[in-house]
């Protein structure tokens, strides 16, 4: 049995986008997530440019989705269960976001335009999921089995606190993005502190907790 590399003429179309998405993503620093960019990966691969533009007929969103889930596939090559059992709660959530940046690290300008495209009208529905989709992963190789609310909410925050960190991360130019660091580590601190309040909150002593009855209060409260 042998581990070679697939030819790339040989790839399907879902392996072609994942093998292209981060030689478009350096060719994206300067020409932007477009038809040159594509051109030139495809080339450098040794791809046939015509299937190559059939991989991504979504265009430049297809490209920046592809970029995502190649540092998504990336991810979770990088931290196995034996890996991540070791870190606490905490850790694990940095080092999965930590590693994201490090990995696209020296393609800010690519980010940039990323960023920018996935936040246009006609992007942003299908760009929040792709977001989600990426925290979701996030939470299961930290070991998440949430099924109940706690399982939105905290992806929802985790998404949110990735998004924030991308756009300082984009323009950090301090000696080795310590200002990216800094800035999340204050928010994993801060969203650490705020599910140990909120599980005193919700279960204190074991009492039950009813969402409608304390949306109702906020509305209605007692006088």
């Amino acid at each position: 049995m042998t581990n070679e590399t697939p030819d790339i003429a040989d790839l399907t179309l879902d392996e072609l986008r994942l093998a292209l998405a981060p030689a478009i993503a350096d060719a994206a620093i300067f020409d932007g997530w477009g038809d040159e960019a594509l051109v030139m990966a495809a080339e450098q691969m040794g791809a046939d440019v015509d299937v190559a533009r059939l991989a991504f007929k979504g265009g430049a969103i297809e490209m920046v989705f592809a970029w995502i889930e190649a540092v998504d596939v990336a991810m979770a090559a990088a931290f196995p269960e034996d890996v991540i059992a070791s870190m606490k709660i905490r850790e694990r959530i940095r080092s999965l976001v930590q590693f994201r940046l490090d990995a696209v690290a020296g393609q800010e300008e690519a980010l940039r335009r990323a960023l920018s495209i996935m936040a246009m009208p006609q992007n942003a529905a299908k760009s929040a999921r792709r977001g989600w989709q990426t925290a979701d992963l996030m939470w299961r190789l930290a070991g998440d089995t949430a099924t109940d609310y706690n399982h939105y909410t905290k992806r929802a925050i985790l998404a949110s606190i990735y998004g924030a960190t991308l756009a300082v991360f984009v323009d950090d130019t301090s000696e080795g993005k310590a200002e990216t660091r800094a800035f999340l580590d204050r928010r994993i601190e801060g969203v650490m502190k705020f599910e140990k309040v909120k599980a005193k909150w919700l279960n204190p002593e074991g009492e039950s907790f009813s969402v409608t009855r304390f949306l109702g209060r906020l509305r209605y409260p007692a006088r």
